[in-house]
C-alpha cells in the first residue's frame, strides 16, 4: 500500500482485492460513525448494520491498512499475559467474563469466516506457544494449567511431541491450543470489509477523520472530502490513531514487528516443518514466531522495524533463524518483508474507553488483535445497539492515561531488538 512493498508485504501481494470504496465526498449522515476500517471497526459495522442501523465507517488509508493488514496471522484465544492475572488485575467477575470473550474468539472468527465465505486461508488446526530451555518450559506448564482449570482445550507437548509438531528440536516442549489457528490477515480484513458493504454499511477510504465537534445532541466529523454526522463514534484505530484522539495514542507504546517470508517451499519440506499447519511463536522475549502460508512459504517474524540499521540486522538475523530452526531448507530465498507496530498497554491488557457522550472504544491490544479485535467489535455493536449496557462489558470504563516513558519505551523496543539479534549472531549459543 501507498506504493511501499514493507508495509503489507506477502499478504497484500496474496490477498484478494480490497472492495471497491471511495473517499467521503460532501455531507451525509448515520445513526453511528466508525473510525478505523480494522477488524474492530469493521466487526462493528457488520454486527450493526445486520441489526438494521445506519453505519458508516471512515478510514484514513484502506482496509486494513493498521496492524489488522501486517500481522502475523495468529487467531490467538485469550491475551498476552497469563489467565489468572486478569481476573487479579481487573476483579474476579469482570476478568472471568473478559477471559470467556477471548476464550471463544477464535471460534468466533472462524465463524465469520464460513458465514461470509471470507476467502483468508483460514486453518483452525491450533498454535503452538513453544519453550525456550527449562525457564520457558515452566511458563508453560503455568500456562496450561491456568487454561485448564477453565476448562480450555490445551495440552503441553513434551519435546519430542513438539519436535514433530514444529519440525525443528530447538524446543523443550510447546503448549497446543486447539481453539486457535492462522488467517491470510489483510485477507480476511478485506472479506470483513465486503461483508459489512453487503449487510448495509457504508464504508470511506482515504477520508481520514480531521476533527470532531458537536452538533446538538450529534456529532460531526469532518474529512479532507466532507463531513458526516452522527449520533454515535466508534472509534476503532489502536496502534494507528491519530488526531482527533490523542489521549489514545497518548496510553499506548508502539512496538515494531517484522515478518519475512520465502519463496514457497518443496512439498517434501511442507511436509516436516509445522505438518499440522499450526502456527507458532516461543517464550524469548524478543520473539521468534512462524507459520506457513497456503503457498508453503515460511513467514519469519520477531520485534524490530526494517528500517534504518534494522533491515541489514533483521534481515540476517531470519537468514540465521532459518538455518538454526530448519536446516533442512537449505538456503531457500526470501522474496517479501514488512514491518509495522504493535499498541503496547502498561499492564499488556486492553482498554474501554467512554472518550465523550456516546463516543466509545477499545484499544491497545498488545498483539493479540485478530480474535480480540473481532470479538470487541461484536461487543461495541451490542453496546450502542442498547442490547447491554456498560456493567456488561468485559472491561472497566476507563480514562486514558499516558504510559510513562513512552518515547523511551518505543526508541528501547526497536533498538533493543536490533541489539539482540546483532548478539545473537555473536554469541549463536544463546538459544534457538
Amino acid at each position: 500500500m501507498n506504493n511501499d512493498p514493507r508495509s503489507h508485504g506477502l499478504w497484500e501481494r496474496t490477498a484478494p482485492p480490497a472492495p471497491d470504496t471511495q473517499a467521503l465526498r460532501g455531507d451525509a449522515t448515520a445513526d453511528v460513525a466508525i473510525v478505523g476500517a480494522g477488524y474492530t471497526g469493521l466487526s462493528a459495522a457488520l454486527h450493526l448494520a445486520q441489526a438494521g442501523a445506519r453505519v458508516t465507517v471512515l478510514e484514513g488509508e484502506a482496509i486494513g491498512f493498521g496492524g489488522s493488514g501486517r500481522n502475523v496471522g495468529l487467531v490467538n484465544a485469550g491475551l498476552w499475559v497469563k489467565p489468572d492475572l486478569v481476573p487479579a488485575a481487573l476483579g474476579p467477575e469482570r476478568g472471568e467474563r473478559l477471559l470467556a470473550l477471548l476464550g471463544a474468539a477464535p471460534r468466533r472468527v472462524f465463524d465469520l469466516i464460513a458465514e461470509h465465505r471470507i476467502p483468508c486461508e483460514a486453518q483452525n488446526t491450533g498454535t503452538l506457544h513453544c519453550a525456550v530451555g527449562a525457564k520457558g518450559l515452566a511458563d508453560l506448564e503455568d500456562r496450561a494449567r491456568q487454561w485448564q482449570a477453565r476448562g480450555a482445550p490445551v495440552r503441553l507437548l513434551d519435546a519430542a511431541e513438539a519436535a514433530q509438531a514444529t519440525g525443528t528440536r530447538a524446543y523443550a516442549g510447546a503448549l497446543l491450543d486447539e481453539r486457535a489457528g492462522t488467517i491470510q490477515p489483510l485477507a480476511y480484513a478485506r472479506g470483513l470489509g465486503a461483508a459489512a458493504l453487503a449487510a448495509g454499511a457504508a464504508l470511506h477510504t482515504g477520508s481520514p477523520v480531521l476533527g470532531v465537534t458537536e452538533a446538538g445532541s450529534r456529532w460531526c466529523l469532518t474529512t479532507p472530502g466532507g463531513t458526516l454526522t452522527a449520533e454515535w463514534i466508534v472509534v476503532a484505530t489502536n496502534a494507528y490513531t491519530r488526531a482527533p484522539w490523542p489521549e489514545i495514542r497518548a496510553e499506548i507504546a508502539h512496538l515494531p514487528y517484522f515478518n519475512i517470508a520465502t519463496a514457497p517451499l518443496s512439498g517434501n519440506l511442507r511436509g516436516s516443518i509445522l505438518p499440522g499447519r499450526q502456527g507458532a511463536w516461543d517464550t524469548k522475549p524478543v520473539l521468534t514466531s512462524f507459520r506457513l502460508d497456503a503457498a508453503g512459504r515460511l513467514v519469519l517474524g520477531s520485534v524490530g522495524a526494517l528500517r534504518g540499521p534494522g533491515a541489514a540486522v533483521h534481515r540476517a538475523w531470519a537468514r540465521r533463524t532459518l538455518r538454526r530452526l530448519f536446516p533442512q531448507a537449505g538456503d531457500v530465498p526470501f522474496e517479501a518483508e514488512w514491518y509495522g507496530r504493535i499498541g503496547m498497554t502498561a499492564d499488556a491488557l486492553p482498554r474501554f474507553h467512554r472518550l465523550a457522550r456516546q463516543v466509545v472504544g477499545f484499544s491497545g491490544y498488545n498483539g493479540r488483535g485478530i480474535a480480540p479485535g473481532t470479538a470487541f467489535g461484536r461487543v461495541l455493536a451490542d453496546l450502542v445497539a442498547g442490547r447491554i449496557t456498560e456493567a456488561d462489558l468485559p472491561l472497566p470504563v476507563s480514562a486514558p492515561v499516558p504510559i510513562g516513558f513512552r518515547a523511551a519505551r518505543e526508541l528501547a523496543y526497536e533498538v533493543g531488538a536490533q541489539a539482540v539479534h546483532w548478539a545473537e549472531a555473536r554469541f549463536p549459543g544463546r538459544g534457538p
